[in-house]
């Protein structure tokens, strides 16, 4: 018969759960035991003439094949420790039972009880507890275990009560029996709550191992229900679960919860199944198990949590209705609205403010409500934590919530601020708006929102807070336009130099340097290649159009570090430096020109902006060094002759490669020192300095008064140097007349050469004889067929030889071949001459494109040396020649 019934949650089918020992106490006093190991059922002798009545089982040091120390409790009020072994040595072998001593007696106030229940546990820390309980009476023996001495048993925990009673807890009811159950979560952890079935109802309560006086806590008594009881029908058995304690009848199991003492549930047997006697717990898996005298029934515990939430939430125990309702947001809501509610009924408004936050009740409703009561503090608390909990793409609630929040803070300080008693209050509300605003949560808010509430700050004239905000969010601009607004300049560098932004320093710099020009400057020269110099030019040059030493200064004083140190090579940067020194350091301008060197294209400056400003400020020095960097010569001797004549020398010397103009110059220098200086000796000097001019190209400017005398010496000099240059003129003609007589004594020799063709000769490039074809001979000894040397030639000339090559063959095969008379000869020449070239003029020109050199012995040969020996184009075709 497999009988099946409704369990609390599920249907399930019966089910034994297994076991490592097993005690069967006998009417009759004896006591068996059966190990799930062992083959049989052994009685133990050590425990016969006691009528067992509860067994405390070790959970800490028993095994499979041992007990470890036990508890016993017998219905003569005993208790005694025991431990069973299995181990089954033959027929003589050890007994189960290896000790058996009486350690301590429950009584009553009519002597020794029964012991109806016993359990042992271990606590934190190593101390050790028994709860033992009679009809009437729960004990507790609680004391501390000694290291290592917990195999040695229960009787140290015991004897400390030896002298005294331990304390006890008495109901003056009873149903002649009662029973103990523990809630344990998880095997081998310590138990969190009891309960107690006694005569006046159920004690329940939890248990708290770290209290030194009992481990009982939280306690109350549970009436039985209606029908249950000593009177009319009493509870058998009972189990304890996390929210429920089950009461077994004769007939029926009712679940009482834990929480409010109501039934909720009871489940009625068939009678067929017979009487309910008793029902346990397993505690490995949680299942229930109740037996009658014909079938055994399971209960499956599911979601036994699931409606807690609610029961907490009667009682207002609302930190523990939101956890059971956790993972419910529906229930999760309804919880926190009602705690928000109840909060809020108990003034306790921050608190309210928080928990609406995190419910999904009506917006404007909660902040009415706020209002209504004039709590603006927890409203600033409520708006907050909704700003919180948006969502990205709420961007609009978050503007409205970011200034509503602003306004609320400002108005509070604002109220606060002319009232000296309230300083602190005061404080601590800057101190809460200062936070609000350098929430890393509400930064993308408050950034979204930025313009609003800087409007708000200005309407509240709160310049301390817009400055503080503008930091924050990195709204520097404001924060130095305001700086500079109240006149402190040195506080808005300070900003600019800290965050160290160019566009800032761009904008900001015209009216810094008009109050601090050099601490400006100072904070450029920092910034380094950060800042783009041509940026900063209109700010120099509105600064520095003032005009005064100090001002064009310091514009010098960054250009230059642009130049020198940084290596700009912007025209812009030079043209101003250049202007800069032009007005206030003409000393410098030109170290500066000379120092960007002579040649046009290396300098960066516009050379004729340069000769510009420089003409127009009367810097002729400078004006002269451009019109060399242009080499515009005549122009800056010209220049240079109305400020210094050296000057004007060094000038003409730089044409180098132009003699004519060399001289042309020094002409020019020569004039001015003859006419303008009247100096003689001077004139003579500037001849002497230039070995281009003669004392004949200066005569001219002298006037007419001027003696001989004076150019006697450069008379004779010259006269020198036109005989010496006569002599030169005589060897030269010599050299080369005696040049030309070598040369026809060598033509004399050509003519006289030859060279002599043997019948076996044959040509050097076909190997055949020579002498049956035209051929060429050459001086080197090699000698080729007129039409083998063609062929060998062609390759290696020219593009453009090649076709003068083709057109002289043309034209030689459609010349008239030649007269045998000398009258047709002379005919032939004629009209040659009259049409064009002769067939000797055609041959003459081929024989020196074709054979000007031996093929094998002149430079065409060391030419082709680059070139491979097969053709590329005929490379395959050669190599499969070779296979």
């Amino acid at each position: 018969m497999n009988p099946t019934t409704w369990s609390w949650g599920a249907r399930m089918m019966p089910k034994f759960t297994r076991c490592s020992h097993l005690l069967i106490a006998l009417s009759s006093t004896e006591v068996l035991y059966v190990n799930r190991n062992g083959q049989k059922v052994r009685p133990l002798a050590r425990w016969k003439g006691q009528l067992v009545e509860s067994v405390g089982w070790n959970k800490a040091l028993g095994t499979e094949s041992s007990t470890g120390p036990i508890l016993v409790g017998t219905a003569q009020g005993q208790i005694f420790e025991a431990e069973l072994s299995a181990s089954e040595g033959g027929l003589f072998g050890p007994a189960p039972d290896l000790y058996f001593r009486p350690l301590y007696v429950l009584n009553e106030e009519g002597g020794p009880a029964p012991v109806c229940s016993l359990e042992a546990e271990r606590g934190p820390e190593g101390r050790g507890f028994v709860i033992a309980t009679t009809r009437q009476r729960l004990f507790q023996f609680i004391g501390r275990v000694a290291e290592g001495a917990e195999a040695q048993g229960f009787s140290g925990l015991f004897a400390a009560y030896a002298d005294h009673p331990p304390p006890f807890r008495e109901f003056p009811s009873s149903l002649g029996y009662s029973e103990l159950a523990f809630y344990t979560p998880k095997l081998r952890s310590a138990p969190r709550a009891f309960a107690w079935m006694m005569g006046d109802g159920v004690l329940y309560g939890s248990l708290d191992c770290g209290r030194p006086d009992s481990l009982l806590s939280e306690e109350r008594v549970w009436e039985y229900p209606e029908g249950v009881g000593p009177g009319a029908s009493p509870p058998l058995a009972i189990v304890l679960t996390q929210f429920h304690f089950l009461l077994l009848l004769v007939d029926r199991v009712e679940a009482v919860c834990t929480l409010t003492g109501q039934v909720v549930l009871r489940d009625r047997f068939l009678e067929k199944f017979g009487p309910l006697k008793h029902m346990a717990k397993d505690p490995s898996t949680g299942h229930l198990w109740a037996h009658s005298e014909r079938a055994v029934f399971r209960y499956h515990v599911q979601r036994e949590a699931r409606d807690v939430w609610r029961t907490y939430l009667d009682m207002n125990r609302f930190d523990l209705a939101k956890e059971y309702c956790r993972e419910r947001p529906d229930c999760l809501d309804t919880v926190l609205a009602r705690e928000a509610d109840f909060c809020f009924r108990q003034r306790r408004y921050l608190e309210s403010a928080r928990c609406y936050a995190l419910t999904q009740s009506y917006f404007e409703e909660i902040a009415l409500k706020f209002l209504e009561a004039r709590q603006e503090e927890a409203l600033a608390e409520f708006l907050q934590r909704k700003l919180a909990n948006l969502k990205p793409a709420e961007r609009t609630q978050a503007t409205l919530l970011t200034a509503w929040l602003t306004e609320l803070y400002l108005s509070r300080l604002g109220a606060l601020q002319g009232d000296p008693d309230a300083l602190n209050l005061y404080r601590e509300t800057r101190e809460r708006f200062r936070s609000f605003l350098s929430s890393p949560r509400h930064k993308e808010w408050l950034f979204a929102s930025r313009a609003s509430i800087h409007e708000l700050l200005a309407s509240h004239g709160d310049t301390e807070h817009m400055v503080y905000f503008a930091v924050i969010m990195q709204d520097y601009e404001r924060v130095v336009a305001y700086h500079c607004q109240h006149e402190a300049y040195e506080e808005a560098l300070a900003v600019l130099a800290r965050h160290r932004d160019p566009q800032l320093f761009y904008k900001f710099s015209p009216i810094l340097i008009r109050h601090i020009p050099r601490q400006l400057v100072d904070a450029w020269i920092e910034m380094g290649s950060r800042l783009d110099a041509r940026q900063l030019i209109p700010a120099l040059v509105n600064y520095s159009q003032g005009g005064e030493a100090q001002q064009v200064s310091q514009a010098i004083r960054y250009m230059e570090f642009c130049v020198n140190v940084l290596g700009e090579t912007e025209q812009a940067i030079h043209n101003y430096l250049l202007s800069l020194y032009a007005r206030g350091q003409p000393a410098s301008l030109l170290a500066y020109l000379e120092q960007a060197g002579a040649s046009p294209h290396r300098v960066h400056y516009d050379l004729k902006y340069a000769l510009r400003l420089c003409a127009e400020h009367g810097h002729h020095r400078a004006c002269v060094h451009v019109y060399k960097v242009l080499e515009l010569y005549e122009e800056a001797v010209d220049l240079a002759l109305q400020v210094d004549v050296d000057l004007a020398k060094q000038c003409a010397d730089l044409p180098e490669e132009d003699e004519e103009l060399r001289k042309k110059l020094w002409l020019k220098i020569a004039r001015h020192v003859v006419q303008e200086e009247e100096d003689v000796q001077t004139a003579m000097a500037c001849l002497a300095s230039c070995p281009l001019l003669k004392i004949e190209d200066v005569l001219p400017f002298f006037p007419d008064f001027v003696t001989i005398d004076h150019f006697k010496e450069a008379i004779c000099s010259s006269l020198k140097a036109y005989n010496h240059h006569i002599q030169e003129l005589q060897r030269e003609m010599e050299e080369a007349t005696a040049s030309a007589q070598r040369i026809r004594r060598d033509l004399q020799e050509l003519r006289g050469r030859y060279g002599t063709v043997e019948p076996q000769d044959k040509c050097a490039t076909c190997d055949f004889p020579l002498l049956n074809r035209p051929f060429y001979l050459f001086l080197c000894g090699h000698m080729f067929h007129a039409d083998c040397l063609l062929q060998a030639v062609r390759p290696g000339l020219p593009a453009y030889k090649q076709a003068r090559l083709e057109e002289l063959q043309r034209k030689l095969g459609a010349a008239p071949p030649p007269a045998k008379g000398s009258a047709r000869a002379k005919e032939a020449e004629g009209g040659a001459a009259a049409g064009g070239p002769s067939r000797e003029q055609l041959k003459a020109d081929l024989d020196e494109l074709v054979a000007a050199e031996c093929v094998y012995c002149g430079e065409l040969m060391i030419r082709s040396i680059d070139r491979p020996f097969i053709d590329p184009q005929r490379y395959e075709e050669e190599h499969l020649s070779w296979l």
